[in-house]
């Protein structure tokens, strides 16, 4: 289980989110981005529906419940 706000870093966390259809909230340094659900994941990219973010730019954060 992810607890709300839980930072996510690693691919098998991205594949719970996208399986389960858990929202994940997008930031870059501390602005709020995007929030909404894993649609991909790729060794360098995260999709959260049709939009690609850098993994090593953005910060993705679990919201169960949101």
């Amino acid at each position: 289980m992810y607890l709300f706000g839980q930072i996510l870093t690693q691919d098998i966390h991205f594949l719970h989110h996208m399986e389960h259809e858990i929202p994940v909230q997008v930031y870059l340094g501390a602005q709020h981005a995007d929030i909404g659900f894993v649609s991909g994941i790729s060794p360098h990219f995260i999709r959260i529906g049709p939009v690609y973010y850098t993994r090593g730019v953005y910060r993705f954060v679990s919201r169960p419940g949101y």
